[in-house]
């Protein structure tokens, strides 16, 4: 198997350092939290309980119910129900986002207690929002925030194992779409091939992030679907989600998180927008494109964040007039494509 060198960023990077003086660490990620940054946590929780740390791994609200093939509730607080009160800590670790915006109210509760706060992220900084933390680690080449935690782990002199491994696998097949989205690069699949020696059931993990639906949820899709909007022949999607949806076909917010992935396929299709109701006027935005345009700086525009071509912001108004302004925006990139 080819071996994997270090990032070079990494080698320049005083993150190593940081983790190896700290006695004491806080790990968590963003709000409504998905594989990735969830695996990712995880992974190097497990990692540095084999180094004797004094470690806490937290997330801002509830970790959906797909994920309990990873024994999480074993090792994970939520910030609303800890286990104890935030104590003084050496280091926070923050995966999976750069925008401090996405870990409140936590992240506000961290600044007090403790000593160093740090991103360690695959998404671009914003060009519109807060900077992120002095020393903070972003590669935008990862695939995965969890190809970043294996560099930190093998850096730190850790061994795999099979929660270690099972964690990292997690979130590198759930943010590459089980290697769909690999940006051109060999390294997630080199990466994954080490981490099979130690996963054996790599079936169970693809079956839990992609092959859980319910009769409930085929319900669901086929109402939510039935009722999407196509602009500009066919080349813009715009899907809406409403709560009373969700709760009348008994189903979790995450549910709904694969809803635009879906309309992707759509052979047309350029760009989409999912608007997700979070309550009266308020909606979770999500932006997808297939390459050709560019969506970062439409989410940017409503203080959102993420990647070149796949991004979101929470987003307030009439839906008819929020959907209105992206529509335009998106009619905007369309014509000077």
């Amino acid at each position: 198997m080819k071996a994997l060198s270090l990032p070079h960023q990494m080698q320049s990077s005083n993150l190593i350092k940081k983790i190896q003086d700290a006695k004491s660490l806080l790990l968590t990620t963003h709000k409504q939290c998905d594989g990735d940054g969830l695996g990712a946590q995880l992974g190097l929780y497990h990692s540095l309980k084999k180094m004797d740390k004094d470690v806490r791994v937290m997330c801002v609200d509830d970790v959906p119910k797909k994920y309990r093939f990873l024994d999480y509730d074993k090792y994970l607080e939520v910030y609303e129900r800890p286990h104890k009160p935030i104590e003084e800590t050496d280091l926070a670790l923050i995966f999976d986002t750069n925008d401090r915006r996405l870990v409140e109210p936590l992240f506000s509760e961290l600044e007090k207690k403790c000593k160093d706060i740090l991103f360690i992220d695959h998404h671009p900084t914003l060009n519109q929002g807060p900077e992120p933390t002095l020393g903070s680690y972003i590669d935008t080449s990862a695939a995965s925030t969890g190809e970043i935690a294996y560099f930190i782990i093998k850096t730190l002199g850790v061994r795999l194992d099979e929660k270690i491994a099972r964690a990292l696998y997690t979130s590198i097949a759930f943010d590459t779409q089980i290697f769909r989205y690999v940006k051109s690069s060999p390294v997630s699949h080199l990466i994954a091939a080490e981490l099979l020696e130690y996963e054996k059931n790599a079936e169970e993990i693809h079956r839990s992030l992609f092959a859980t639906h319910t009769i409930d949820k085929i319900g669901y899709l086929s109402k939510v679907l039935s009722e999407v909007e196509f602009f500009a022949d066919g080349r813009i999607a715009i899907i809406r989600l409403s709560r009373k949806d969700l709760k009348d076909f008994n189903l979790d917010m995450d549910d709904s998180r694969d809803v635009i992935d879906m309309i992707m396929n759509i052979k047309t299709l350029q760009v989409a927008a999912l608007f997700r109701e979070e309550e009266k006027d308020t909606y979770k935005l999500s932006l997808r494109s297939k390459g050709e345009i560019e969506i970062l700086s439409i989410a940017e525009n409503f203080q959102g964040g993420g990647h070149m071509f796949a991004s979101g912001a929470l987003i307030k108004g009439p839906f008819k007039e929020i959907k209105e302004k992206v529509v335009s925006q998106f009619l905007n990139r369309l014509d000077a494509s």
